[in-house]
């Protein structure tokens, strides 16, 4: 390795730091959307069965908080390398053909999420230019968002993970 790859001591902290601050607002947005969820459907459920009425907004905006929940959770997920996998052979591989086997899954995994990213922002987009309301004026693109965002976090995340098995698997790997 030449020098000019190497990370410094500095790169690495700073590095570091911004990874620490990126989970940090995954996991206040993760605890704020489930945190809102509870509240909200606790809230209907009361409102509905002692005054016979509800928020006209509570039921849309619970469909929305599901699929940040469900988004946001994957990202940390994979964040955490703990994401849903299907493992039959793996476990019976040798370590170096079980690295290249998760390299090469992870590096598919990445180029599906590249393409939910790119038609989410396409979606994204449309709905932004038509000017679509999810509810209460609220634009539908705002809701929406979190799906090129997170399918791009996603699939970053697993060409990293990509790319470090593979840094596992080179000769000069210690």
């Amino acid at each position: 390795m030449n020098s000019a790859n190497k990370i410094t001591p500095h790169n690495s902290s700073l590095l570091n730091r911004a990874a620490r601050a990126i989970a940090a607002v995954e996991d206040g947005v993760l605890v704020l959307v489930v945190g809102t969820m509870i509240v909200l459907a606790a809230s209907q459920i009361l409102l509905r069965n002692i005054l016979d009425s509800g928020f006209s907004w509570g039921d849309p905006l619970l469909r929305i908080l599901v699929l940040w929940a469900g988004l946001v959770g994957a990202m940390v997920a994979t964040r955490e390398d703990n994401q849903i996998t299907i493992d039959i052979l793996s476990r019976f591989l040798p370590e170096k053909i079980r690295l290249l086997s998760r390299a090469i899954t992870d590096l598919f995994a990445s180029l599906v999420c590249a393409v939910l990213a790119y038609h989410g922002g396409r979606f994204v987009w449309m709905d932004w230019a038509d000017g679509a309301i999810a509810f209460a004026n609220i634009p539908a693109w705002a809701c929406e968002i979190v799906i090129p965002t997170g399918f791009g976090a996603i699939g970053l995340r697993y060409a990293l993970l990509s790319l470090s098995r593979l840094k596992h698997l080179s000769p000069t790997s210690s």
